[in-house]
């Protein structure tokens, strides 16, 4: 399976971005897809993750409320919608895909990985 990430930029505070990750390979709907980003001299981390049919989703607690994890079938691809962004959420954002596990927020559940997409917070 290939995942490719996209729709990072530089947005100012408080401003939105959506984030896109295409999946190609095996039957979209096989995954278990999430969502980590990795500040600058910082741990990769949990940001959001959602069921393979879209029924359930996770949060990291910083981004609960302003962050909607989303997939569509039809296009083989997750979202993150990022809303009222702040100057901590700027990071390299990844894609990643499990089959073996159910929701899952740890890294080492995920076995693809997408390249990674800077998003860029200015205040």
């Amino acid at each position: 399976v290939q995942l490719q990430a996209s729709g990072g930029g530089l947005v100012q505070t408080g401003g939105s971005l959506r984030l896109s990750c295409a999946v190609s390979g095996r039957a979209f709907s096989s995954y278990v897809m999430g969502w980590f980003r990795q500040a600058p001299g910082k741990e990769r981390e949990f940001v959001a993750g959602i069921s393979r049919r879209g029924a359930s989703t996770s949060y990291a607690d910083s981004v609960k409320g302003r962050f909607i994890i989303s997939r569509a079938s039809a296009e083989n691809t997750v979202y993150l919608q990022m809303n009222s962004l702040k100057s901590e959420d700027t990071a390299v954002y990844y894609c990643a895909a499990t089959e073996k596990y159910a929701l899952a927020s740890s890294l080492d559940d995920y076995e693809y990985w997408g390249q990674g997409t800077l998003v860029t917070v200015s205040s």
